[in-house]
């Protein structure tokens, strides 16, 4: 394992992993370009909605990686499969939820984040669409998830690049085409999804190391693996309400600002999102090379892949701050061409150059943790992030408003990234017990 082998890998997960924030991305640059700012508004205020709900089973996609790297660095086929159909039946189930369930979501969605009553109207028109869409997204998720785990990476690079770009075909076709507003980015974005989960299955069949075969229930509900996996789950289910939790906070605080902060906060965070799942391709390597060195045990494997990440890690997040430091008039014309939403992202958007700079190092090490299958320090590190926050929130808000909601978004970044380094040694001691791998040397830590 070295600096390219790393990037071979690395590069396609990044470009893959970039094009998830992208329905969010494009449906708000789309309808960004219409005059009525309530029409930004309103697809904000939706797609905070379906990224609360989406995040809520992000792990589906997380440890289906995890576990299924893990089965294909111990060569066990059978494993591998089911690391596939327990999240599966799981995605269905979860997904079958949430439409029963999609009258009292919205409700409390809009009530909680009280938008204007324009907004208001905009985002349910939004939602009611959108919503039906959630099935088959979870189960994307999984196939996504198994995919990357199995190191079927460019097919899985195919599959997200596929939907993103029908995506983004049928939003201008639906919006500037056929004038069909904010229904037309959300049916768009529906259809997207739909038919990305059939593909999606498709490609299971066909590129599956293993036959995809219903294995004995016996063994498909085998009371220590789903003991496993739902702990694993139950952890970065907390942790996604943690990171939830901010992303509502700052949303809700912002929309009390009135609807241009609202619009220009929502630029900010789409962008924010471009890059933090920039990172998160770094992680999705990380996260299988060190599941494949646990399936193998392989420890020096396992201890290149913990430098690498850190390196890359840390060089992603120079290049990117100083990217957008470059580029940001660009960037903001690409969603807006609103000109008070415009100046308030870029009074704003100093903020977001910290960013990357803050969070890299977490959401690089978050891979590592999830490829371990070790979600017990991801979860606590988020808890504490999560406090240094509301302590943030409530000091400064009072008196810098906007920009302490930013202060306090990049303190939450800063502590995810020194929250969870700080496990780094107490997981490779437990990985490797006879002896602790460091990120710098091979001393043997006590």
């Amino acid at each position: 394992m070295n600096h390219r082998s790393y990037l071979a890998l690395a590069i396609p997960l990044t470009i893959s992993t970039i094009t998830t924030p992208l329905i969010g991305a494009v449906d708000t640059a789309v309808v960004g370009q219409l005059p009525n700012p309530a029409y930004l508004g309103g697809v904000a205020i939706g797609t905070v909605i379906f990224n609360t709900l989406y995040w809520l089973f992000g792990f589906l996609r997380v440890s289906t990686s995890g576990f299924a790297a893990q089965a294909l660095g111990a060569n066990d086929g059978k494993q591998g499969v089911l690391a596939f159909l327990r999240p599966f039946i799981l995605a269905i189930v979860a997904g079958g939820g949430f439409i029963l369930l999609q009258g009292t979501i919205e409700q409390v969605s809009l009530t909680l984040m009280n938008p204007d009553a324009d907004v208001r109207r905009y985002a349910a028109e939004y939602f009611n669409i959108r919503i039906w869409g959630i099935p088959f997204t979870l189960m994307n998720y999984v196939i996504l998830g198994w995919l990357m785990g199995m190191s079927k990476i460019k097919v899985s690079l195919v599959l997200q690049v596929f939907m993103n770009l029908m995506n983004i075909a049928l939003d201008f076709l639906f919006v500037h085409g056929f004038q069909w507003g904010v229904p037309g980015v959300a049916i768009a974005t529906l259809l997207s999804e739909v038919t990305a989960f059939f593909i999606g299955l498709i490609i299971i069949v066909k590129a599956s190391p293993h036959r995809m075969e219903m294995p004995p229930l016996k063994e498909m509900f085998d009371p220590s693996s789903i003991k496993k996996m739902m702990s694993v789950n139950r952890d970065l289910f907390i942790r996604t309400l943690c990171l939830l939790a901010v992303f509502n906070i700052f949303t809700a605080k912002g929309a009390s600002y009135g609807t241009e902060i609202l619009a220009a906060n929502a630029v900010l965070i789409q962008i924010h999102y471009m890059m933090a799942y920039f990172f998160d391709g770094l992680a999705n390597a990380s996260s299988i090379l060190v599941g494949k060195a646990i399936g193998a045990r392989d420890k020096h494997l396992y201890k290149k892949t913990l430098i690498l990440s850190l390196q890359w890690g840390v060089l992603s997040s120079l290049m990117v701050a100083v990217s957008y430091y470059l580029c940001a008039d660009a960037i903001l014309a690409l969603f807006t061409r609103i000109p008070s939403v415009i100046e308030l992202a870029n009074i704003y958007g100093i903020w977001l150059i910290l960013f990357p700079l803050t969070a890299s190092v977490g959401i690089v090490f978050y891979g590592v943790f999830t490829g371990a299958t070790e979600a017990a320090p991801i979860r606590n590190s988020m808890i504490h992030s999560l406090i240094a926050f509301v302590i943030t929130l409530y000091i400064f808000v009072p008196a810098y408003q906007n920009h302490a909601l930013w202060l306090a978004f990049t303190v939450f970044s800063l502590g995810r990234s020194v929250f969870l380094a700080l496990y780094i040694p107490r997981l490779s001691e437990k990985i490797f017990p006879n002896r602790s791998v460091g990120l710098e040397n091979d001393q043997k830590m006590v």
